[in-house]
């Protein structure tokens, strides 16, 4: 069964040739690994992005608004401009009562103002197709005088993550199958640490942090297939090579004995809320304080080298490829434990 995104081939064969007419003030099209699109608009640029939002099993209808503002506007951010207007398309199935319509409405608005999030249009409607109540599609734009894009990276450049490995991946699992992991001895606290994870799906600080300190080069939401597809992803679309010590890649704590109960690998496992960046080696010093003063915990993982020198990481004393599955584990997971769950 196929789950998440199309994989490489199928967007290189279906996908990247069927864009509609050209366009002389398109910047930066779709392409795999790119969150965002890039418009010029007379002396400025125009950063946008698209999402579609599923609930997640067991959260209040109040954390719908939160995820699918942050992930839209994450996509935005990691570009380096501002989010700043959006449009939603909310689809929910007929049966669904209008207080629960207005709580999602209500907490989307509320999400938006504390972002500084203008919400200029969209569409809100009740369809038989639709099961559970799903955001066909966020679209959040912002307006900037530069860009940072994921295919910026340098060579010479350190790379730098956030937060740590499998922060979707963890706090998804531990949300929807806590009970699951009580049952089988896990500590409660490690537990709710996990599930608490799923408030960090988001990128928007640290990245308009770090174009606020300067000297970034890349940045990247490492989202399916983690933190190693989210780098693999930066060094294609800069055509750069990396040196990468997976020993640096934190792991929190929770998120490594949620991923160990599970069997997923954190390392290529969903990361939305991990942002992978590159900069300047002049400022790492710098970017690491403003990061530790707003609370974010960083590590720098490694360093851009020119392409010819290949995508190497060091693990266990050993250098080999740095490359990622063609699927990202965390999706079989969720879904076939889901599944059984609701056919039991």
């Amino acid at each position: 069964m196929n789950i998440g995104k199309v994989n490489d081939e199928f967007f290189r064969r279906s996908i990247a040739g069927k864009l509609g007419a050209p366009a002389p003030d398109l910047v930066v099209g779709p392409a795999m690994g790119v969150d965002a699109a890039v418009v010029r608009v007379g002396e400025r640029y125009m950063v946008v992005a698209e999402d579609p939002i599923f609930p997640v099993p067991g959260l209040p209808l109040r954390d719908f608004g939160w995820f699918t503002v942050h992930i839209g506007a994450s996509d935005v951010a990691v570009l380096g401009v501002k989010p700043r207007y959006m449009t939603y398309s909310l689809l929910v199935p007929p049966a669904t009562p209008e207080d629960d319509l207005a709580e999602i409405i209500s907490s989307i608005s509320e999400t938006a103002a504390e972002e500084g999030i203008t919400i200029v249009g969209g569409h809100t409607g009740y369809y038989p197709a639709v099961t559970v109540p799903t955001i066909g599609g966020v679209t959040v734009w912002g307006f900037g005088d530069e860009v940072v894009t994921p295919a910026g990276a340098q060579v010479g450049d350190e790379v730098i993550i956030t937060k740590g490995a499998a922060i979707e991946a963890a706090g998804l699992l531990a949300q929807v199958y806590g009970d699951d992991m009580l049952a089988a001895g896990i500590d409660p606290e490690i537990v709710r640490e996990a599930a608490a994870m799923v408030y960090e799906m988001s990128v928007i600080r640290e990245a308009l942090l770090a174009v606020e300190v300067g000297g970034v080069h890349a940045m990247h939401d490492a989202t399916e297939g983690g933190v190693l597809r989210g780098l693999h992803e930066v060094a294609v679309a800069s055509r750069v090579g990396l040196r990468i010590d997976a020993e640096a890649i934190f792991v929190p704590p929770a998120a490594k004995v949620t991923c160990q109960h599970f069997g997923i690998d954190p390392l290529v496992s969903i990361s939305e809320g991990t942002m992978v960046m590159t900069c300047s080696p002049s400022v790492t010093g710098e970017m690491m304080r403003a990061f530790d003063r707003a609370g974010i915990r960083a590590a720098v993982v490694g360093e851009v080298v020119p392409e010819a020198a290949g995508r190497k990481l060091l693990r266990d004393g050993r250098e080999e490829e740095l490359t990622v599955p063609d699927r990202d584990p965390f999706w079989e997971v969720f879904f076939r434990d889901l599944l059984a769950r609701e056919g039991a």
